[in-house]
C-alpha cells in the first residue's frame, strides 16, 4: 500500500507555496517563446528538487521530491494540466474565483490536521495528508492551492499580476512585504528591462547631441 504523505505546508508558510505556483506557471511554453521548461520527467524532478531546497520545511518538500522521482509520463501530463489551471487563476484574480479554484486544487489532500513540529519541541504544524497512491501532480496541486488561499487571505487578490516586462508573458504571485514586485522573474525580466531602458536613454542622449551639433 502506498503511504500517505504528510504535506506539511503550514497555512502561515503560504509564501513558499505561492512561489512554487509562480515558478510552475512560468515554465510554460508561452512564457519562453515556445520552449517548455518542463518537457520531460527529468525536468520535473529538477523542479521538485529545487523547491525542496528552497523550503524550510521537512515532509512537504521531501514528499514532493520523492513523488517526482517516482513519477511517470502520465504524471508529467497532469502537471502540465495543473500549470494551465493555476495560470488561469493568476490571470483572473477575482476573489471568489481564486478561493473556489484554489479550494478545488486542495482536493487531493485528506483534510487538514496538526502534527508535532520536528524543529520546535512542544509546537505543532498544519499538515495536509495526501491520499494513498498520490502523485507529484497531486502534491503540487495541494501546494499551489494552499499558496493561493494563503495569499488571498493574508495579502489580497491584487497580489496576482502579469509580468511588468513589455515582452514577457509570464505572471506571478507577489508575496513580498511591500507588495511592489513587478516581474515574474526579477533576475531575468527585471535585468532585461533595465538594460533596455539604459540603451534607450543612451540612444536618446546620442540623438540629442547629434541634433545640437
Amino acid at each position: 500500500m502506498e503511504r500517505a504523505y504528510e504535506m506539511q505546508v503550514a497555512l502561515d508558510d503560504y509564501s513558499w507555496a505561492a512561489g512554487v505556483a509562480t515558478d510552475l506557471v512560468n515554465t510554460a511554453p508561452e512564457v519562453w517563446r515556445g520552449d517548455d521548461r518542463l518537457p520531460d520527467q527529468a525536468a520535473l524532478i529538477a523542479f521538485a528538487d529545487l523547491h525542496c531546497a528552497r523550503s524550510g520545511g521537512d515532509d512537504a518538500p521531501g514528499a514532493l521530491s520523492e513523488l517526482a522521482h517516482r513519477g511517470r509520463t502520465a504524471d508529467l501530463h497532469a502537471v502540465h494540466a495543473l500549470r494551465t489551471t493555476v495560470r488561469d487563476l493568476v490571470d483572473h484574480p477575482e476573489r471568489d474565483r481564486l478561493v473556489s479554484g484554489a479550494t478545488a486544487l486542495t482536493a487531493p489532500a485528506r483534510g487538514a490536521t496538526l502534527i508535532p513540529d520536528p524543529v520546535h519541541e512542544a509546537r505543532t504544524r498544519w499538515a495536509a495528508p495526501l491520499h494513498d497512491g498520490a502523485t507529484v501532480a497531486d502534491a503540487l496541486s495541494v501546494v499551489c492551492g494552499i499558496g493561493v488561499l494563503g495569499v488571498v487571505h493574508a495579502l489580497g487578490e491584487r497580489r496576482f499580476r502579469p509580468c511588468g516586462a513589455p515582452a514577457c508573458r509570464g505572471a506571478f504571485i507577489d508575496t513580498t512585504r511591500p507588495g511592489r514586485r513587478r516581474y515574474c522573474m526579477p533576475g531575468l525580466c527585471g535585468n532585461r528591462t533595465n538594460v533596455a531602458n539604459h540603451r534607450s536613454r543612451r540612444a536618446e542622449t546620442g540623438h540629442g547631441r547629434n541634433r545640437a551639433e
